[in-house]
């Protein structure tokens, strides 16, 4: 079965490096799924769940809020401004970073102060729905 190298790197440092089946992304115009042979793209990220399937089957989980999507036909790269495992996130402090954000959106008063609401608001939202889904599969 052919393969696809993934790199999942963020300003921390390499966060998973390894062949894949498939990879599934959360791109800024919907997610995407890569597989081996994929045609050449580059596209934003959005805050979401990055997964890697093995040519088993299996699949690891990886926690991103936002970056760049490189994809070439042997190899994609995943630039993350802040990554995480699976297993790193924390559904409590998820959802305590949701309702921060909801409260901070309620706040806000200026066009600036609610866009950058938004956008927390996003991520806590995205951090949570993948603390969630991730704890199912525990």
């Amino acid at each position: 079965m052919a393969s696809i190298q993934v790199d999942i790197v963020s300003a921390e440092g390499e966060i998973h490096s390894g062949d894949a089946a498939m990879v599934f992304a959360p791109a800024s115009m919907g997610e995407v799924g890569i597989a081996p042979r994929h045609a050449p793209m580059l596209t934003t990220l959005k805050p979401g769940e990055v997964r890697v399937r093995d040519a088993d089957g299996s699949e690891e989980a990886f926690y991103v809020t936002g970056g760049l999507l490189e994809v070439q036909p042997a190899k994609v790269i995943v630039l993350a401004d802040t990554a995480l495992r699976g297993d790193q996130l924390d559904e409590a402090a998820a959802l305590a970073a949701q309702q921060a954000a909801e409260k901070a959106l309620e706040g806000a008063s200026e066009e600036t102060d609610i866009a950058r609401a938004h956008a927390e608001l996003t991520e806590a939202r995205a951090r949570f729905r993948a603390a969630q889904k991730l704890k199912g599969k525990r």
